[in-house]
């Protein structure tokens, strides 16, 4: 049996979703055990977390970069391998920079920094680094997803005619009416979260998608913003037309003031012999249409399934499958990564999703304050 992985953490103390998410994801498939790490720039409250969730404190670091230092001391053998990054937004770079360049293996929280620049000299450091990269777009990890990505490989759409993506949520529209509550979360301040909030959140989740699964990418985009208020500098609601090619376009819908909705991720894809669809909210199901043919479901764990589809499946197929196991099955990928084995290309977002999503921010944030026009995508 492999020996785990090393891992360090950075941020996810506290009630954080994330940071439970993470720590889950970790253990699920017993590839990585948790030496360290910096859960929280408050002293007291770093230390106490970890006290919480029962990690010796030998390895509880003050500050990021001291976490650095002393585990440079370590022998290569008892060192972190593999660093996450789950701080706030304008952390991301810096950390990932400097973890990179000292040789550690990142995974990291989207989006991958807050600016086009920032992600190509990332990208740059990664080339001369050749450790492994992972951003978790958690949604590419859901086995129905993967399934979806493998048929369309294959061929089942043929020609792909439009891509219809929506991310919906609810949460700020209890905080944004109240100028004094907007204060209250890092999201809604440029400093922290970047230039973008609804589409630097959950916007670029659905572009990732829509890439991840068809294999097309995006070459421009025309978007416009809501922000609701004068006052309010963030963006909490966006819709944003693309295209891939002169025939083949697609819609991508993001608000965060949805009101009412929860986690409403969906995406569907239509071509020449068909269309699939599927729903964050029920992940394990995939539904087939056809003109010619009766809708068809698909589910996970069935042989019928793809073997990208299948390895990413834990239990026997009726049983529910969730967030943890998607975000556990990027895990799993990077496992096979750092330790040299064979794996899929669509086990784990890269370093090229982390530069595409950013590139797409900010020209949704041009096209937007250039009045809605099309502007072209980079690469």
């Amino acid at each position: 049996m492999a020996k785990k992985i090393r891992l360090g953490i950075l941020g996810g103390g506290g009630d954080s979703l994330i940071g439970v998410l993470h720590r889950v994801a970790s253990f699920i498939n017993d590839n990585y055990e948790i030496v360290g790490g910096v859960f929280n720039p408050i002293w007291d409250e770093n230390i106490g977390f970890a006290e919480e969730i029962g990690l010796p404190t030998s390895r509880i670091y003050i500050d990021f970069d001291t976490l650095v230092d002393e585990e440079l001391k370590l022998p290569e053998n008892e060192r972190m391998q593999v660093i996450s990054i789950l701080t706030p937004n304008f952390l991301h770079f810096p950390m990932a920079k400097k973890l990179i360049d000292s040789g550690f293996h990142v995974i990291c929280e989207k989006p991958m920094t807050t600016t086009y620049d920032e992600a190509k000299i990332l990208q740059a450091s990664l080339e001369k680094s050749q450790t492994v990269f992972a951003l978790t777009h958690t949604y590419t990890g859901y086995p129905m997803v993967r399934q979806m990505r493998e048929m369309i490989r294959e061929g089942v759409l043929g020609k792909i005619h439009k891509v219809d993506a929506q991310y919906y949520q609810g949460w700020i529209n209890t905080l944004i009416h109240d100028l004094e509550k907007r204060k209250t979360t890092w999201r809604l301040n440029p400093e922290k979260s970047g230039a973008s909030c609804c589409v630097g959140d959950i916007g670029v989740h659905a572009f990732n998608l829509i890439e991840f699964t068809t294999g097309l990418e995006v070459k421009s985009v025309l978007a416009d913003f809501n922000y609701l208020y004068a006052d309010n500098k963030m963006d909490i609601d966006a819709t944003m037309l693309v295209r891939f090619s002169e025939n083949t376009k697609g819609v991508v819908r993001s608000s965060q003031i949805a009101t009412g909705e929860e986690n409403a991720l969906s995406i569907a894809v239509y071509g020449e012999k068909g269309g699939i669809r599927w729903e964050q909210e029920n992940p394990n199901y995939l539904y087939i249409l056809s003109d010619d043919k009766p809708l068809q479901v698909y589910k996970p764990g069935h042989a019928y399934n793809s073997p990208l589809s299948l390895d990413g499946t834990k239990l026997p197929p009726g049983h529910p499958e969730g967030i943890f196991d998607s975000m556990a099955n990027i895990y799993k990928g990077v496992a096979k990564a750092v330790r040299g084995e064979e794996y899929n290309s669509g086990e784990f977002p890269t370093m090229n999703d982390g530069v595409r999503g950013m590139d797409f921010i900010e020209k949704t944030i041009e096209s937007n304050s250039k009045g809605n026009v099309w502007v072209e995508m980079e690469n």
